[in-house]
């Protein structure tokens, strides 16, 4: 068994979904733990996973953590075993403290977001040095590389990559609501402006990938026009600063999970 997951979430599902699209493991090369085994075949049945319990898991050369960090701290001694990796994927938690409770220092610690349900995650990636020396920094970096772009960085920048890129799609679900509401409140019909919103930000985003952010707004805003008028608007409501202080925010409170454990 090359891979057990455990625990599969809207995010391990998806990180599953692309690992079987793009052909990187076979479905019997993985199985997948729930909180019974009941819940494991349930889990395992649609994927054709090998449904596993607790004493399952030193078959796999690999683990998937993909559990809540509220949750690892009891699920650890039941998961430990010396001669497997684990990746975790879990906000918050260090590799220092995965190893410590898994007594085990092949760990890799990972965060994804919720693109990786199209393919479009951001994926940051820091690893121990038994991880990389065993091979399981680079069989995460392929790994997650079916659901999006991977970046390796330093193990002090993932709470501030945590709040920035991971955080991003619901700070920017909340811009798209708050644009659309506007286009309601200008008479426009919800549904076309929640589609309207939502292309937006699409194409922005493609726009964004050969720009930058300053050019892109200069090309739009016109002088005297429209959206100059718009821009003044949301500078005196202290747009950026409100963005300043969310990703801040989110850093502090990756701090205290951390911290916690």
């Amino acid at each position: 068994m090359k891979l057990a997951f455990v625990g599969l979430g809207k995010l391990g599902k998806s990180i599953l979904k692309g690992i079987l699209e793009k052909g990187f493991l076979a479905p019997g090369e993985m199985g997948v733990l729930g909180r019974t085994y009941e819940r494991s075949q349930e889990l395992a049945a649609p994927f054709g996973l090998r449904p596993l319990r607790p004493e399952d898991l030193p078959q796999a050369e690999r683990v998937l953590l993909a559990v809540q960090p509220r949750d690892f701290p009891a699920l650890a001694p039941l998961l430990a075993h010396p001669g497997v990796g684990y990746i975790s994927i879990m906000a918050g938690v260090s590799t220092a403290v995965l190893a410590r409770r898994l007594d085990n220092r092949r760990v890799v610690r990972t965060m994804p977001n919720l693109a990786a349900v199209i393919g479009e995650s951001s994926t940051a990636l820091t690893a121990t040095r038994e991880a990389r020396e065993a091979g399981d920094l680079d069989f995460a970096r392929a790994l997650f590389a079916t659901v999006g772009d991977v970046y390796e960085i330093p193990e002090h920048l993932f709470d501030p990559f945590t709040a920035m890129s991971a955080s991003a799609p619901a700070y920017l679900a909340l811009v798209a609501e708050a644009l659309a509401d506007a286009g309601v409140k200008m008479g426009m019909p919800r549904a076309l402006a929640l589609r309207l919103a939502a292309e937006a930000l699409a194409a922005t985003g493609e726009l964004l990938k050969g720009r930058h952010p300053a050019q892109l707004k200069d090309e739009v805003a016109s002088p005297g026009g429209t959206t100059i008028h718009g821009l003044h608007a949301l500078e005196a409501r202290a747009l950026r600063a409100a963005f300043y202080e969310a990703v801040e925010a989110a850093t502090k409170r990756g701090h205290e999970l951390g911290e916690a454990e």
